[in-house]
């Protein structure tokens, strides 16, 4: 018997259903570095207020059609016919300020890449390019805000994000990589 023939994972994925373990086995934790992706972690996370992060996972493919495949400048130039479009499509939340949030972070991810170089580099610089590795031994021990995210919070809603709480950039956070809150106990930790 090897340890991967037993995995033992994070308490939170540990009972959960394949798409939500695939999730903590392959992402969560992982480096992302691409803009693209950040600005979707961004979005996903936003949609994510008030609800769980399974249901959002589960309409991620949703997402990627309705704002096409996360591309920022595409975003960026919706228009209110077609985010009004988005509040009949049952694949995505259909909440109007989180659907509108959506353009109005990809405008403001580009004045972020314009002042910064990209959405990366300036999302990282908050941990100074370094993941944060946690030494938790229990889920409880996982704050749901830090410093950081409070400094990140604050930052992205001074360049025009909306839906970017503490709490949510917390787990924007550890979904990009930034933070590895991975319980010391989890086997299974993933790369993308």
């Amino acid at each position: 018997m090897f340890p991967e023939d037993f995995p033992i994972r994070c308490s939170w994925a540990e009972n959960a259903d394949v798409a939500m373990q695939a999730y903590h086995d392959t992402e969560w934790a992982v480096p992302h570095h691409d803009d693209r992706a950040l600005f979707e972690l961004i979005t996903l996370e936003g949609a994510q207020a008030g609800l769980s992060w399974r249901t959002v996972l589960a309409r991620r493919e949703a997402y990627r059609a309705a704002f096409h495949q996360f591309d920022i400048a595409a975003v960026a130039a919706m228009t209110d016919a077609e985010l009004t479009v988005l509040l009949t499509e049952s694949g995505v939340i259909r909440h109007r300020l989180k659907i509108w949030s959506t353009r109005d972070n990809a405008r403001a991810a580009l004045e972020a890449i314009a002042a910064h170089g990209s959405l990366d580099a300036w999302l990282w610089s908050f941990v100074d390019g370094q993941t944060i590795v946690n030494q938790w031994r229990d889920s409880a021990q996982v704050p749901a805000t830090t410093d950081i995210s409070d400094r990140m919070s604050k930052a992205l809603r001074k360049q025009g994000f909306r839906f970017v709480g503490s709490t949510i950039c917390y787990a924007l956070m550890q979904a990009s990589g930034m933070v590895d809150d991975h319980l010391v106990t989890c086997t299974v930790k993933g790369t993308v």
